[in-house]
């Protein structure tokens, strides 16, 4: 009997929401009997052009694990502690038109550090003012693994006066990392060596399908059914259609097992792409002794060979839900049970905090026995650091490499986040769902998320 999986990230967000899909449209659906028993519950816890598939890695150097080659994953139980960043004083010359402020890690990184700082007045006897003296800053800095352990954030200068100072600080704790000292005061002196700039460190790497195509969604190849098998992904989770432990709502729906039910088609085939819908229900439904009054929906990939590998790369083209409430998700787990488990992406919108359009979470989460021990990832504002948004409003493509040092994020073919990987020897099924939390009407903007393309290629 194997535990409910959880989704979660950097204890910010509550647990992972799962899904169930039912069938519907063109596709083909098999009846299949016997009811799976829930068991305990989960863990709580400017777009640029598409990148062409035959685009290959940017110049310059990946990332090396050595740092890490001697640490002890403990067969993916454990990982390295996050680096902390912080903010360094800085000093410029009267006259200089820049200041370079250092942003420094405490130790090399496993995994993406994005640092959000800004700027404020001084505080001083002498006090450097926004327009007067400097020009306000709202920038990101990208430290991804095998960068050096130092950069420079650039605040252009206005007027330099001996003595004067403003503070440069962190917008909020660092995404992917720890807050070290998150203020530092930028200084006009004659005698002080100016702050040297520091900017060295790898190019951002775009996708690139390295492995041999196994499985392409098509009208032909994307069939479904209650249990899945070799031909069919699967409309219910292994642990069943119901995931009480994340506090959802809903309930994941199967038109063809629910037919006769008064639901709207929770799955079908369509020329602009595979819609996976969920909705308020007129009536609840049961699963499990509990009454559910919304419908959820999920693909699962345990049952179905041709989707899982080891190493190598899932694409999937897609275009999200916007409305609140729903929990959008394209996620792998192991299929020797959970954990392990690699979010590609997620969407919290059960959050009020959450932007569809603007905010992206990546989460790994390691353990064994149905237990996990750590997670390790991010939530970004993929608009403001990388230029790539609107998600809800058009088609995106979200994609992982995943290679025997590290585990590349992307989107529409940049590269978002990575991390050192932690799992030797997994194999992977992919799950595609729209989870629903929520007891509102759950009625404005899209509760479905349209998925146009899968693609899966194996090393």
């Amino acid at each position: 009997m194997r535990i409910l999986y959880s989704r979660s990230f950097l204890g910010a967000v509550s647990a992972c929401a799962i899904s169930a899909c039912s069938s519907g449209g063109d596709s083909s659906q098999t009846a299949e009997s016997g009811k799976v028993v829930v068991a305990a519950p989960a863990i709580p816890t400017p777009t640029p052009t598409a990148v062409p598939e035959s685009t290959t890695r940017v110049a310059g150097p990946l990332a090396s694990a050595s740092a890490f080659a001697d640490f002890d994953f403990a067969n993916g139980t454990k990982y390295p502690e996050q680096a902390t960043a912080s903010v360094g004083p800085a000093f410029y010359r009267p006259g200089s038109n820049v200041a370079h402020v250092p942003i420094s890690l405490d130790r090399p990184s496993p995994n993406t550090v994005i640092a959000r700082v800004t700027t404020e007045d001084g505080t001083g006897p002498v006090k450097g003012v926004a327009g007067v003296n400097y020009q306000s800053i709202y920038k990101s800095v990208v430290f991804r693994p095998g960068d050096p352990l130092t950069k420079t954030v650039d605040v252009p200068i206005l007027l330099g006066i001996p003595q004067a100072d403003f503070t440069v600080r962190f917008v909020e704790a660092p995404w992917g990392g720890k807050m070290g000292t998150d203020r530092a005061a930028v200084q006009c002196d004659i005698v002080q060596e100016p702050t040297p700039e520091q900017t060295e460190g790898r190019a951002p790497r775009t996708f690139a399908a390295t492995g041999t195509l196994q499985w392409k969604m098509s009208r032909e190849t994307m069939k479904w059914s209650d249990a899945g098998h070799d031909k069919a992904w699967s409309t219910q989770l292994p642990n069943g259609r119901s995931q009480p432990g994340n506090q959802e709502t809903g309930m994941y729906l199967d038109g063809w097992v629910y037919r006769g039910h008064d639901i709207e088609a929770p799955l079908r085939y369509t020329d602009g792409g595979l819609v996976m819908h969920t909705q308020k229900l007129k009536e609840p439904m049961y699963w499990d002794r509990i009454g559910y009054h919304y419908g959820a929906i999920v693909l699962s990939g345990h049952n179905t060979r041709p989707l899982q590998i080891g190493y190598g790369q899932y694409e999937f083209t897609a275009k999200m839900p916007s409305r609140h409430g729903s929990w959008p998700a394209l996620w792998l787990i192991s299929t020797s049970g959970w954990p392990p488990e690699i979010d590609i992406y997620e969407g919290f919108g059960f959050d009020d905090w959450w932007n569809f359009d603007r905010h992206v979470a990546h989460t790994i989460h390691g353990g064994a026995n149905a237990t996990r021990s750590f997670q390790q990832g991010t939530f970004l504002d993929t608009q403001e650091v990388y230029g790539v948004g609107g998600f809800s409003k058009g088609f995106h493509r979200f994609a992982v490499d995943i290679q025997p040092d590290y585990i590349t994020w992307f989107i529409d073919g940049v590269e978002t986040y990575q991390a050192v990987n932690p799992f030797d020897g997994f194999r992977w099924y992919p799950i595609m769902n729209v989870a629903v939390k929520t007891s509102s009407d759950y009625d404005e903007g899209s509760g479905d998320m349209i998925v146009k393309d899968v693609r899966v290629y194996s090393n």
